[in-house]
């Protein structure tokens, strides 16, 4: 059961003071085996005792409640308004600019309604659509064409963006690429820009889907794009994590070092994949989901062994090795899985969405025997 509610008019900080992190103001938070607040987030609150359970999430005013039963549900409600102003919006069904709809075993996340206005912003609601979010010429340059004439709108459309990248892992590499210039936007970055919003132009029901799926192996894949940006010549790190059947991580990042060769990025890469992986265990084993096997990390390479023989040359394979403790197995695999580090043709994204996003419409259940 997930609910949602409003109107607290209580900042995140004014919660921790006024119940000491909750326990006070909520008295069934510091009864019997209480989890209390989890240390992989600070706005996740955890409450179980014996086959109940409750987690609750906090963003300034707004809360997403889920409990095992309708009871513990109404008794929580109940415990908190006695604390707070507050009204219980029901099912969730909208929160932070994300609409959220049910089917029979899954949930769609979807941002229609913020990209719809995005594309309003940019003045392109009639524009011609495209396949891609970004196209295979040379990567841009800093000092690409003539300055922007309001560079301010130029930043307000890319923040916007970033947000949508939150239910749209197509456009995270898109969106990375023109953040990067966003301290002096030229018309190319314009440009770039305006090749995203006419993507979603025609991609407007694309979204996410979250399964219940017995499935509960956690896999990564990552890959890295070497010395892909003209101007400081760093690596840009891409990946995407899965669990079960469901998409729940996903980067796209330029790494902050110069890498003096592939191996050393795609190390790097690895490095980045494998901390994000360590802190999703980290927290599905506070919220009492135990993962039975090990987790895979496949990284995108041509020469398995190329790689084998110069591994010993990399910088990052203490960091990985230390990671050995909770067994991250790393694997070389050939498959095209590069949507969040490479720019890729109209005929590559078609194959690589039907991994990475979910049409609404067309949706289905996934095999099961997946991942």
């Amino acid at each position: 059961m997930v609910y949602s509610s409003t109107g607290c008019q209580k900042c995140l900080f004014t919660w921790y003071i006024k119940g000491d992190c909750l326990y006070a103001s909520a008295a069934w938070f510091s009864s019997s085996r209480v989890t209390g607040i989890i240390k992989c987030d600070n706005s996740l609150f955890i409450y179980r005792k014996g086959t109940t359970v409750a987690y609750l999430l906090l963003y300034v005013d707004d809360i997403i409640l889920t409990t095992s039963t309708a009871e513990l549900r109404v008794h929580l409600i109940d415990l908190l308004a006695r604390e707070f102003s507050m009204k219980d919006l029901g099912p969730l069904s909208y929160v932070l600019g994300i609409a959220v709809k049910r089917h029979a075993n899954s949930l769609f996340l979807n941002q229609t309604t913020y990209a719809k206005d995005i594309i309003a912003r940019a003045s392109l609601s009639n524009c011609n659509q495209v396949l891609t979010p970004v196209d295979t010429t040379p990567k841009l340059g800093a000092k690409d064409g003539l300055p922007v004439a309001d560079p301010t709108k130029f930043r307000s459309l890319e923040g916007a963006l970033q947000y949508l990248t939150f239910t749209r892992p197509d456009i995270s590499y898109a969106v990375q690429r023109i953040f990067l210039h966003m301290h002096n936007p030229r018309e190319s970055h314009l440009h770039a820009l305006r090749r995203i919003v006419r993507y979603l132009q025609g991609t407007l029901d694309y979204g996410l889907h979250l399964y219940k799926n017995p499935n509960r192996r956690l896999i990564a894949y990552t890959d890295v794009d070497w010395a892909g940006c003209p101007d400081s010549r760093c690596s840009t790190s891409g990946y995407c994590v899965y669990f079960g059947d469901n998409l729940i991580s996903w980067s796209s990042k330029l790494q902050p070092t110069l890498s003096r060769s592939s191996a050393e990025a795609e190390y790097r890469g690895v490095a980045n994949v494998v901390s994000d992986t360590c802190w999703i265990r980290n927290l599905l084993l506070e919220l009492h989901c135990l993962l039975p096997k090990c987790t895979l990390v496949f990284f995108v390479t041509m020469s398995p062994l190329f790689i084998s023989r110069i591994i010993h040359f990399c910088i990052m394979l203490p960091y990985k090795r230390s990671k050995r403790k909770i067994r991250i197995p790393i694997k070389f695999t050939n498959s095209v899985h590069n949507l969040q580090s490479k720019e890729i043709t109209s005929d590559q994204s078609s194959d690589e969405k039907e991994t990475d996003r979910v049409n609404e419409t067309n949706a289905v259940d996934p095999d099961p025997g997946m991942g």
